[in-house]
């Protein structure tokens, strides 16, 4: 599964486990299943994010918060099936759970279009 989040976000705390806002606000920790649906979620919600952009390539096996798959509310974004089921970890990303990080690469129309290694 794959969670986007800016590099400043990332880096801010390297000795803790990643607990973006949203686990919070929300209850947990928004991810999409593959990197299509990572890439529609980056084209919905993330075109004015501070970059880079990663994405954080996470081993659902090795996370000691629950995940659990739910369809998107209210709907999902453009270009992805309302029958996809997107993960949600309920509770803090162990940065060990992380297996890569990757970074979105965007088009001369800032619409992002692949994802590629991140040199650190």
């Amino acid at each position: 599964m794959i969670h986007l989040v800016p590099l400043v976000d990332w880096s801010r705390d390297p000795s803790q486990p990643y607990a973006p806002a949203s686990l919070a606000e929300e209850g947990f920790v928004h991810c999409a299943g593959d990197e299509s649906v990572a890439l529609a979620v980056a084209n919905a919600f993330y075109r004015g994010a501070p970059r880079p952009l990663l994405a954080l390539v996470i081993d659902a096996d090795a996370l000691r918060s629950d995940v659990v798959l739910e369809a998107a509310h209210p709907a999902p974004p453009e270009g992805v099936s309302t029958d996809v089921l997107f993960p949600h970890v309920f509770g803090p990303v162990d940065r060990d759970a992380v297996t890569s990080v990757l970074r979105v690469v965007w088009d001369e129309d800032d619409r992002a279009v692949s994802l590629e290694p991140h040199e650190a």
